[in-house]
């Protein structure tokens, strides 16, 4: 049997998958402008608190949180999306007539699977080209409580860096290893526990195996005196990665950008698997759009006129929102170090696609 005699007739895997899509991408824009709404209404006082910002920043925020929220809720809707579409497939008798035309419970379900994939592949091309920088920026602009974006929307912002007992903080970091520069260095020099005295300058700087910093002036907290200094070497041993890799956001980066900053930290002796894990779920996460049709197929057979279709479709609605479940708490066990990178991502995918299948072949009769 060939693959396309696999699916049912062209015009049939046409007709499910139209349905399937309307469907799903009714519900996620449903859900976008009811959770945005709410989000607006939590954030825009914060927006509007800095001197300036206006309508022009709200809407701006708008389109930066929105395809996170997409990104989150396509999954979601996907589920919702299969469970309507196999009801009333079902109610309207049309899963019978398939059925007794030769179909298996599988057949049935190919259009909506290899719809899932196409969607699978816009999330992933999507969440690679707007959702990664979209979060990258967004996290920035709340960095700066919502005033003027550093004009690099790739260099890393309010880096902590610790030198021995002195704390260094620098609002802007530009390029990487010696290239780096920084800009709003303010270095807390304690002795113990103690502070001492604050060093702040403009710009930095590598010099050496330390940092050379201009503009300098240190404030001493005892004398309460302010002493222009120019030009002041600090931070020797502190290394270039420990201002640009002190904290990688991997929301913000696309899928290469994650992998070539996990080998800089695994260059620089860094732990890694928590960003691991985050790099394979990039992967695993959209093709939860496969997966949905399977877990809400409980809902396609059976006898609508039984008085069960309700209940079938509670059920399959509950095995995709337990798949969430297992997904997340999976990611958070790889986070702390229980779970193997590869085992967090892609064991929820694994073991809910052997649920769905046991499901299916004991509901279809």
């Amino acid at each position: 049997m060939s693959l396309m005699n696999f699916f049912p007739s062209r015009t049939m895997s046409l007709y499910m998958a139209r349905m399937f899509l309307v469907r799903t991408f009714a519900i996620l824009a449903a859900l976008v402008l009811v959770l945005q709404a709410l989000d607006l209404l939590s954030e825009s006082g914060r927006i509007l608190a800095y001197a300036g910002n206006g309508d022009g920043e709200v809407w701006r925020y708008v389109g930066l949180r929105t395809p996170e929220i997409i990104a989150r809720f396509l999954p979601f809707s996907v589920l919702l999306g299969t469970i309507i579409t196999l009801s009333q497939l079902n109610q309207n008798s049309e899963v019978i007539a398939m059925k007794a035309s030769g179909l298996s419970a599988h057949q049935v379900l190919a259009p909506l699977m290899l719809t899932g994939l196409a969607v699978a592949a816009i999330s992933f091309g999507f969440n690679e080209r707007v959702v990664a920088r979209a979060s990258a920026t967004l996290a920035q602009w709340k960095k700066v409580d919502y005033g003027p974006l550093p004009i690099d929307r790739g260099d890393r912002s309010n880096v902590w860096v610790k030198d021995g007992d002195h704390l260094i903080v620098v609002q802007q970091i530009k390029g990487r290893g010696d290239a780096a520069l920084l800009a709003g260095i303010t270095e807390y020099e304690r002795s113990g526990q103690s502070l001492r005295s604050i060093l702040t300058g403009t710009t930095g700087k590598r010099d050496g195996d330390g940092w050379r910093i201009e503009g300098a002036q240190r404030f001493d907290v005892a004398g309460g005196t302010l002493t222009p200094l120019g030009s002041v070497r600090i931070a020797q041993g502190v290394r270039p990665d420990q201002f640009t890799l002190s904290s990688v956001n991997a929301d913000g980066l696309s899928f290469v950008g994650l992998r070539e900053a996990i080998a800089d930290l695994q260059l620089a002796g860094r732990p890694t698997k928590a960003l691991e894990g985050a790099l394979w779920h990039k992967l695993s996460g959209p093709l939860s759009s496969i997966l949905m049709p399977l877990l809400g197929a409980v809902a396609a057979f059976g006898l609508a006129r039984s008085g069960k279709l309700f209940v079938r479709a509670v059920i399959g609605m509950g095995l995709g929102f337990l798949y969430f479940v297992a997904d997340n708490f999976a990611l958070a066990m790889g986070n702390l170090g229980a779970y193997p990178p590869f085992l967090a991502a892609w064991a929820p995918f694994l073991l809910f696609l052997m649920i769905g299948e046991a499901v299916l072949l004991r509901t279809e009769e």
